[in-house]
């Protein structure tokens, strides 16, 4: 069962619509404490505030915490999507509150050394290459990606980017740390390319 934990903060129609056409039917939206044990994957939605989204989290704290179990000891994959893959980091710019810190990474603001070239937040399709191949990023060579964000993920270490994107200057796309993985883009949103990303995270 793919469970898409629900903490009021996300895009959750459109990525149910997205795991059922590549084939998934055991798909469940849920923050409870029996839907958690049951999971076999699961997937961190989230659009919006950073804090706001951390505050979400910890206002459950007994589903939070069994949460933390089932990746960080039980090693079950998990999906961080958009807000939803820089809550998997320690901090960020954008909010006082830490994150869940589950990979060695800042989320930090676009910064175009003050020549304003573009506008924030970046909206629209990005090109998206492929830094390290891994089972979520197999056959994703060439993809181009949906984005919506001013904020983006900033890696202490290089073996943990695995997507790198380019907006003003390359920026990281896709993250990982053995089974959690998270997209700073919308697979739900980009068509063919997101739904070759949710096969491969459906396969793992």
């Amino acid at each position: 069962m793919i469970l898409i934990y629900d903490y009021d903060v996300g895009n959750i129609k459109s990525i149910i619509n997205m795991l059922k056409r590549t084939g998934e039917q055991d798909i469940v939206v849920s923050s409870e404490i029996n839907d958690i044990q049951r999971a076999d994957k699961i997937i961190l939605p989230g659009v919006g505030h950073f804090d706001h989204g951390m505050r979400k989290l910890i206002a459950k704290p007994n589903s939070l915490e069994l949460l933390k179990h089932r990746v960080i000891v039980e090693k079950i994959p998990i999906l961080g999507i958009c807000l939803g893959a820089q809550l998997l980091c320690n901090s960020s710019e954008e909010g006082e509150i830490l994150g869940l810190g589950w990979i060695d990474a800042i989320v930090v603001k676009f910064n175009f050394a003050n020549t304003n070239t573009l506008p924030i937040p970046n909206m629209g399709w990005c090109d998206t290459n492929v830094i390290v191949e891994n089972k979520l990023t197999q056959n994703l060579h060439d993809s181009r990606f949906y984005f919506v964000h001013s904020y983006h993920i900033k890696c202490k270490y290089i073996k943990n980017n695995i997507l790198e994107a380019n907006y003003g200057y390359n920026f990281t796309a896709g993250i990982s740390k053995d089974n959690i993985f998270g997209v700073q883009f919308h697979p739900e949103k980009s068509h063919k390319f997101g739904l070759r990303l949710f096969e491969n995270f459906c396969k793992l």
